[in-house]
């Protein structure tokens, strides 16, 4: 996951830094509570810095941190101490700050008095701030100087710029403040024992607009929208109970971090989508939402269901190279901030995947099998078939039935799968690939696609449409297997290049293909071994390129580094066809990473092997918490108890493979169709109540869908469709 056409690499935020979030608005500040503008720190709102600089001192000197801790996704609290102005150590002053961020930032401030005697000082807080793109302040770039006004308008500090014709602005109040065009200061006279308080606000300026629902300084934090909604997810979703604790705090996380990373459509109140991460990717990613919504399904399909509406509303409709547009076609990406809408051509909505639009269908058919309501399934369903007519029409660029990619313009993504880096695809030599580049995880989507799109079919009770379909995807899977398969190294090619040359590369992409279930059964075992072979598998994950590779860096992006989301498809395709040992060792190893991230798996880390260095060593500018890193442990438990759904035929398949060291596990208020689940399993053993008796339960693992559809009358030859896999 890269955004908008920049490099993976991001600037020091510094030592310690603490990120709150609140829909795609965020704050990173320094533990002690203070901005710095050197740093990658500061407020943002609408993908602008709106905050660079916020920087408390009492009589003229910084506080001493002395704790930090975030209590909320949304909420903080920084804990200091004032500095003896004569010098000694002790001071009796203790300062609270609780930092609320939403619509712009408030931030509530009480100064405690710990001495015998009243103490008199003053406050001094400056404020800073340059309204720079995300982008530029994520990549550390030097930001472009722009005339910044400066204003004190009745009790607020107005700051404000013009840039590229739009206007972007704060307006700053605190109670009781004197205002002055650098900041705000306060005198204050602190009883013994007592306490002093005040609050301040931030409220962004978008053309001059401030939001619709901004901060006020009186309404109580357990009352903000964000509470509420927090307050409310965790009474949605399922509660866990291990006997291994670790790893039940390792769920417990998952969960709490995909509350936070909640979006919500003002113009659609009950629809929500999941952001890809913070702090820098606080926006909907065709992509991220759809495989990190997929992954979470067991908790929460509101997620797949408000990600399917909403990429269907942004879905392409017109030819436009500047945001590589093309009808049908499922967005990367979506920008509010200025210098972004300049280079999408004025929008603000990047095209330039390949691959959302195929997991926009197979998110569409897996919701179906969980029950997805009829009316927000027919509505969505035109819009999957003009996703397969782009597959067609656009993606598969020279006719030879891949879908390719090249970008449109020089400010396009380079590479438009997974790994987006520049240097994300390449030869066993190192050499990179060449555009056009049809990647082997794209067509095992696509494959995915054609499968989806003829179980959909079979809810419709059309079998003549489900029987094309399975044609097409036994076409796509015979010539994938012919051209992609090196028979030397007994392993799939990573791309063809522009060439049609296999780019043979060993890379974790191939897991994807066993998740989709393209990977004939004579080849899946040499594949299997592979991908658990010690030049791929670290013993916490599966990296990204083999370290027997030209390119292998264990500390790069995408050459050799762990995805936890990519080590999780690459778990289920193990799974998928049968290799049930393998695809637990790497369960275990994710969940042995988890723990020594505290519980929460971060969006990638550095490649090394567990021999070599123990604990797992964290990649410097990682995403954490992230959308897809997030879901990954959930999809896991999933992978474990092999739970699959599959309401267009009335049945639940469930046969658990748990590991002795995991424990015994429960779970109650699981959402299944419109009934309520309560689940529990040890090692092989489970009971299931509050079933819809609409489903028939087999406590066995699901046949591959292709054996569903013939048996559904569904068979597209007088052959049985290539099988998926045991």
């Amino acid at each position: 996951m890269s955004g908008w056409n920049a490099d993976t690499a991001a600037g020091p935020s510094g030592a310690g830094a603490v990120t709150v979030v609140e829909g795609s608005s965020f704050c990173i500040s320094s533990p002690g509570g203070d901005i710095h503008p050197e740093l990658t720190q500061g407020a943002f709102y609408h993908d602008t810095r709106i905050l660079s600089g916020w920087q408390l001192a009492v009589d003229g000197q910084p506080l001493e941190p002395l704790t930090a801790q975030v209590m909320e996704p949304y909420r903080a609290v920084f804990v200091g101490r004032a500095r003896r102005p004569d010098g000694h150590a002790d001071s009796p002053l203790v300062v609270e700050r609780e930092r609320l961020v939403g619509a712009g930032l408030r931030e509530d401030l009480t100064i405690r008095n710990y001495s015998r005697s009243s103490a008199e000082c003053s406050i001094q807080l400056r404020v800073e701030a340059d309204f720079a793109d995300l982008f530029d302040v994520k990549g550390g770039v030097p930001i472009p100087r722009t005339s910044l006004g400066r204003r004190v308008q009745g009790d607020e500090l107005v700051l404000e710029t013009e840039r590229h014709g739009s206007h972007r602005g704060i307006a700053v109040h605190g109670r009781g403040a004197q205002v002055a065009t650098d900041g705000l200061s306060f005198r204050a006279v602190i009883p013994p024992r007592g306490t002093w308080h005040t609050s301040l606000i931030v409220t962004p300026l978008v053309e001059r607009d401030r939001p619709a629902e901004p901060f006020v300084h009186t309404l109580d934090p357990s009352k903000l929208n964000a509470a509420r909604r927090y307050q409310a997810w965790e009474r949605y979703v399922p509660e866990l109970h291990l006997s291994n604790t670790e790893i039940e705090q390792t769920l417990r996380r998952s969960s709490e971090d995909l509350g936070s990373l909640r979006m919500f459509d003002q113009d659609h109140p009950g629809r929500v989508v999941v952001a890809a991460g913070a702090p820098w990717f606080m926006a909907l990613f065709g992509r991220d939402s759809l495989i990190a919504s997929w992954m979470s399904l067991s908790i929460d399909p509101s997620l797949a269901r408000g990600t399917l509406q909403t990429l269907a509303e942004l879905q392409g409709r017109q030819v436009n190279p500047d945001t590589e547009e093309e009808p049908g076609r499922i967005l990367h990406e979506v920008r509010l901030g200025v210098t972004a809408g300049l280079a999408l051509g004025n929008g603000t909505a990047y095209y330039g995947t390949a691959d959302a639009t195929p997991l926009f269908v197979i998110l569409l058919a897996e919701l179906d099998r969980w029950g997805l309501e009829r009316q927000v399934r027919d509505q969505l369903l035109s819009h999957a078939d003009r996703a397969l007519d782009w597959i067609r029409d656009y993606g598969d660029r020279d006719g030879d039935g891949f879908v390719e990619y090249q970008r449109a313009t020089a400010h396009g993504l380079i590479n438009q799968g997974w790994k987006d880096s520049w240097d994300g695809i390449n030869f066993a030599d190192g050499t990179l690939a060449q555009a056009p580049i049809a990647l082997c995880e794209v067509q095992a989507y696509v494959y995915g696609a054609y499968i989806g799109r003829a179980m959909l079919a079979i809810t419709d009770g059309d079998r003549a449409l489900a029987a094309e379909w399975g044609r097409r995807a036994a076409a796509l899977k015979e010539r994938f297997n012919e051209q992609f398969w090196l028979p030397d190294k007994g392993y799939y090619a990573i791309a063809l290049d522009k060439d049609k040359r296999p780019v043979d590369a060993c890379a974790s992409n191939m897991g994807h293909c066993l998740w989709t279930g393209i990977v004939d059964e004579d080849k899946a075992p040499l594949v299997a071994e592979r991908l658990m072979s010690p030049e791929m598998f670290t013993g916490w994950g599966i990296r990204t390129l083999a370290s027997d590779m030209g390119a292998y860096n264990p500390v790069s992006y995408h050459n050799g580094s762990v995805w936890p989301h990519d080590s999780t498809l690459v778990a289920a395709g193990l799974m998928r066809y049968g290799f049930v040992e393998k695809s637990l060792r790497l369960v275990t190893g994710l969940f042995e990473a988890a723990g020594h991230f505290d519980g929460r798996l971060p969006e990638l880390f550095c490649g090394f092997d567990k021999s070599e260095y123990s604990p797992p060593v964290p990649y410097p500018t990682s995403c954490s918490p992230q959308a897809w890193a997030a879901a990954s442990p959930l999809h896991l438990l999933r992978i474990m108890l092999r739970m699959d759904p599959c309401f267009p035929t009335g049945e639940l398949w469930l046969s658990p493979v748990i590991p002795p060291g995991f424990g015994s596990f429960e779970a109650s208020n699981v959402l299944l169709g419109s009934s309520r689940l309560a689940l529990s399993a040890d090692g092989n053993e489970f009971n299931i109540e509050g079933l819809d008796p609409a489903l028939v339960l087999h406590r066995s693992m699901r046949p591959q869908l292709t054996e569903l559809l013939a048996a559904l009358g569904a068979e597209p030859e007088a052959r049985k469709i290539p099988a998926e896999g045991r």
